[in-house]
């Protein structure tokens, strides 16, 4: 133990709190700075308030690098039960869903934030909040260890920047491209405007260049942008990347995917017949949310009010597969403030992958968001920012 060792950490978000805690715990003097007026708000707004706070089944196969292997080590030093001890010590308890996500027991996030910030000052971790830092190179002069824990663009509005990624270059670390992550998609129609609000359950398949790259079910909001919803988070790091790339990239939404387009035109087909007074609308109306088959049926060039009469097995057809494989263009994302994660960032080939040190500059670390990457949606994200903390205060300790 080395009461005499001090650690400036810059940023107050998971990571940078969880690297605090275990640093201090090992006896180093850590003074944490946060540009913020209170540490931890990604933590407070994630999960909508609940905390997504990680996933019981990690696996390296969940994360997006350009260096792949690089998690692995972390994910199993600072895997699930280790993070759910911890927790455990500071009071806090998890309740365990059946897909893998984890939230606080308490199911609020300000829990798990208060539970954090307490725990870190009882071990005397100095937070300076309201502090930005502008020049790196000044606390090589005072402490004998640097953390930049500072995030990502990612949620402009709760402060997310650049600020790591300048830190980084000046010390000669390679950044690759930053894209928004887990962020909600701009479409190239005025129709996805016109069902703003619109909200149902589905599948929506991601097209590169024409081409099948994955298909995520789940809930789909229409917006006056375009198309938001898990289903939609799910794939828009892969259209994110793509749409960075100029490649051409759509989307194919089924909004009915337990039917197959003979079952549905039938059913179409014989509504019209048994009710032969309703409207194109009300036929519909029995099987998707009437705004969206407003949609469906203005993107058809067919009249709401056309009567059912006139609906024979081939317009029926023509409604079902629309209703199947209704396809939109993709003309960009919602971008860096409304994405819950960024991908890109600081290049992780010049970083020890056991100790998150620069290999470019002793004693400079780098974990969480500021790394060159990112999770899927469910807790990887914050599991990858508490592994890789974790992990910088063990060194950082022992060093």
């Amino acid at each position: 133990m080395n009461k005499t060792k001090k650690v400036a950490i810059i940023g107050g978000g998971a990571s940078g709190l969880l690297c605090a805690i275990f640093c201090a715990k090992e006896g180093v003097r850590v003074d944490l700075f946060e540009q913020n007026t209170k540490c931890a708000k990604k933590i407070l707004v994630s999960g909508n308030g609940r905390c997504n706070i990680t996933n019981k089944n990690l696996n390296p196969n969940d994360y997006y690098s350009q260096n792949p292997s690089f998690v692995e080590y972390a994910l199993k030093e600072f895997g699930f039960d280790k993070f759910e001890k911890f927790c455990e010590n500071i009071g806090l308890l998890l309740d365990i869903k059946e897909d893998g996500r984890v939230y606080p027991l308490s199911n609020e996030a300000k829990s798990v934030a208060s539970l954090l910030l307490n725990h870190a000052k009882n071990l005397g971790v100095n937070i300076h909040t309201n502090e930005k830092i502008t020049d790196i190179k000044e606390l090589f002069c005072k402490y004998d260890a640097t953390v930049v824990a500072t995030g990502s663009e990612a949620a402009t509005h709760l402060g997310g920047n650049r600020d790591g990624l300048e830190f980084a270059e000046t010390f000669g670390h390679t950044i690759l491209p930053t894209y928004p992550s887990l962020v909600q998609l701009h479409l190239k129609s005025n129709t996805p405007k016109k069902m703003s609000g619109a909200k149902t359950e589905g599948e929506v398949t991601l097209l590169i260049n024409n081409k099948n790259e994955r298909t995520c079910s789940g809930d789909i909001l229409f917006t006056d942008y375009g198309i938001s919803g898990f289903a939609v988070l799910d794939l828009s790091q892969e259209a994110s990347i793509a749409l960075m790339e100029f490649a051409h990239v759509n989307i194919s939404i089924n909004l009915l995917p337990h039917f197959n387009a003979h079952k549905l035109s039938n059913h179409i087909n014989k509504t019209a017949s048994l009710q032969p007074d309703f409207t194109a609308a009300d036929i519909l109306a029995g099987v998707i949310p009437l705004k969206i088959a407003s949609g469906i049926l203005e993107e058809l060039q067919i009249s709401p009010s056309l009567n059912a009469d006139a609906i024979d097995i081939k317009l029926s057809k023509k409604i079902a597969n629309q209703i199947l494989n209704w396809r939109f263009e993709v003309s960009d994302t919602h971008g860096f403030r409304h994405a819950e994660v960024s991908g890109g960032g600081v290049d992780t080939t010049e970083i020890n992958p056991k100790t998150f040190e620069s290999l470019k500059q002793k004693n400079l670390y780098f974990c969480g968001e500021v790394l060159d990457v990112v999770g899927r949606r469910g807790g990887y994200n914050f599991a990858f920012a508490w592994a890789s903390g974790y992990l910088a205060a063990k060194n950082i300790a022992k060093a």
